[in-house]
């Protein structure tokens, strides 16, 4: 019963939690919560798998130690959950959110548990042992980010998700601008990322004339990604943090940055890695499933690279002032000189 549940160190309210939970009618199972478990894989949020009337249901919120937008981001996410209901993209049902930071401290929401794990450096399961479930990974992340591509954005009720006007014509600027904003942090002295103004001079020159716009994952990799254990499917995309409105091939750029081919300097992001398809099938397999001209994906792998490397770069700042770990932020610092001089190089073999 609520007094022999764990609060995991105040991270859960069970009395107020009951009390809303028997207000939600879309919640399956009924009665109290019997059972929890705190699962692991979140490097932010916290994830508890409960149990309730011999139903299941995920509760995500936010870290204890909240960041600025922390209770927006739990209500943005469970609003892209909502929304992608009944359409191709395979994702975890959503069930409930909770705005009111009085029930447990924070905002949080509810949603169906997924089949399957998180790729991250040992693959599991048949992936790990059958080269045609690693072939059809790539192919079934191309499916899954294509699916969020076809989804009208304005008709599941999103046409204020995000900042949709000039999106293309913003985004050097917009994450040249965070990049700068790091020197504010004690101990930091600034970036000395190799080639950022060339990357970023040559995206503000060769933006594509024909970008759309739609919902954006964000953060579209394996880490974030549910793999069934049954089957070499994708069970669903996760971890919605970053999502928003922009222009969805960004999506596939993040895949190909993450990407290994023979001669990149970095090791695979999974093992074993034999039998996974190439970036030219990637960005092949992407227009057949969307209809888009892929002559500008170069862009959006570019603009990854800026991108991420923008981002990346403030854990290591953070780390200089004391507020991370320097190992991480040593190791994503070393990342994102990697993807600077990634997106240099394809600027050059693009001529």
């Amino acid at each position: 019963m609520p007094q022999a549940l764990d609060n995991y160190d105040g991270l859960l309210n069970w009395d107020n939690f009951q009390a809303w939970l028997e207000t939600q009618g879309d919640v399956p199972g009924k009665g109290p919560v019997t059972d929890v478990e705190k699962l692991t894989g979140g490097s932010q949020n916290n994830l508890f798998l409960m149990t309730r009337g011999g139903e299941k249901f995920v509760l995500r919120r936010p870290p204890k130690h909240l960041r600025g937008n922390s209770n927006d981001t739990m209500l943005r996410e469970a609003r892209v959950l909502k929304a992608l209901a009944g359409s191709d993209v395979p994702h975890p049902d959503f069930y409930a959110v909770c705005a009111d930071t009085d029930v447990i401290g924070v905002c949080f929401y509810l949603m169906k548990p997924l089949e399957g794990y998180s790729p991250s450096r040992e693959l599991q399961g048949e992936y790990a042992t059958n080269p045609a479930w690693r072939k059809a990974m790539g192919e079934e992340m191309i499916k899954a980010t294509s699916a969020l591509a076809r989804v009208d954005y304005a008709k599941v009720g999103l046409a204020d998700f995000g900042k949709a006007d000039d999106w293309h014509n913003r985004q050097v600027a917009r994450w040249r601008s965070q990049l700068e904003g790091y020197r504010e942090l004690p101990g930091y002295e600034g970036s000395n990322l190799p080639h950022v103004d060339e990357v970023g001079a040559w995206l503000s020159a060769n933006v594509p004339k024909d970008g759309r716009i739609g919902i954006l994952h964000g953060d579209h990799q394996f880490p974030n990604i549910m793999f069934s254990l049954k089957a070499p499917k994708v069970s669903g995309l996760i971890d919605w943090e970053l999502s928003t409105l922009g222009d969805p091939m960004l999506d596939l750029g993040w895949v190909l940055t993450s990407w290994y081919e023979p001669g990149d300097p970095k090791d695979p992001m999974v093992q074993p890695w034999d039998n996974f398809i190439s970036r030219s099938d990637l960005i092949r397999l992407y227009g057949e499933h969307t209809g888009r001209d892929m002559s500008n994906v170069g862009w959006f792998f570019v603009l990854a690279c800026y991108k991420l490397g923008c981002i990346l770069e403030g854990s290591y700042a953070r780390a200089k002032a004391g507020q991370a770990s320097m190992d991480i932020g040593q190791r994503l610092h070393d990342y994102a000189i990697y993807l600077f001089t990634k997106g240099k190089s394809l600027i050059d073999a693009a001529g």
